[in-house]
This record gives structure tokens, sequence and C-alpha cells, in this order.
């Protein structure tokens, strides 16, 4: 199950979007923003098909 998570990008600060997989309890992955290119980590928690907690933060890597 797929579900379109809007978010601010923690560098440029516009409102993106990303298909999160909710098949699974969670993920944590590094991704580029799809404006400024800077790379985000990624963090999230889902139940039942639902987000229950979401993290986009600026990547250490």
């Amino acid at each position: 199950m797929l579900e379109e998570h809007f978010f601010t990008c923690p560098y440029c600060w516009e409102e993106i979007s990303m298909l999160l997989d909710l098949t699974s309890a969670g993920q944590q992955y590094v991704e580029d923003c799809e404006v400024c290119c800077n790379p985000i980590s990624i963090s999230f928690q889902g139940e039942d098909g639902n987000i229950t907690a979401f993290s986009a933060e600026p990547s250490q890597q």
C-alpha cells in the first residue's frame, strides 16, 4: 500500500511529496529533494495502513 505524504524540505522549505510504502512497519532512507536536490533523511513508522510517525531531516551523509 503506497500513500502520498506531503512535507516541507528542511533545506529549501518547499512543500514536496513522497510515496511511502505502508506495507512494512517502518522505513529509514535518504532521498534527494525534488526541488533543490539536497539529501533528506526520511524516517517513518506505519500501523494498519496509517502513518504514525514521520520525520524529514537534513542528511548527515
